[in-house]
């Protein structure tokens, strides 16, 4: 991988996440440090992430197991915080150039659900080191995120 890209993985087909995780993966056997942050995936284990510490460290800023979705406004309310506190430290790690390669799962998600706004995500993404890549998975890409990609992948089942 090229240094200082942004690359998004999205579409309907599965593997989105397993292709950014791969390319962390990847990353990290040639020395580079790997973060993931991972949005929408509730408190769910993925214990076998977390043996691939220290090259790559996998950050959950969410609290609840409940899907967005099937949550009390209440509880919606201090998810978005959580959320924005994910973003924060996404923004923390790339203008510190602390890791090599920031993957940023599900954020494409977070910006069709309007969690959280689509244009601080583009200005987290804008304020990268020359050196970081960037990789953003999710369904649906909007047209301006797509703009601030230089590479963008559609996983689509063809059979």
């Amino acid at each position: 991988m090229d240094n200082g890209k942004i690359i998004a993985y999205c579409g309907k087909g599965i593997g989105k996440t397993s292709a950014a995780v791969g390319t962390g993966i990847k990353a990290a056997g040639a020395g580079k440090q790997v973060y993931i942050i991972q949005f929408m995936k509730g408190q769910l284990s993925n214990d076998f992430l977390n043996k691939l510490e220290p090259e790559i460290k996998i950050f959950r800023f969410e609290q609840s197991v409940d899907s967005f979705d099937d949550m009390s406004p209440e509880e919606r309310e201090e998810e978005r915080k959580n959320y924005a506190n994910a973003l924060n430290f996404a923004k923390k790690a790339l203008t510190t150039g602390e890791c090599d390669v920031l993957i940023l799962d599900e954020i494409l998600g977070v910006i069709e659900e309007k969690i959280a706004p689509q244009e601080e995500v583009i200005d987290i993404l804008k304020s990268k080191s020359l050196f970081t890549n960037v990789i953003l998975t999710g369904i649906n890409i909007s047209d301006e995120i797509r703009g601030v990609c230089d590479v963008v992948y559609n996983i689509s089942r063809e059979k």
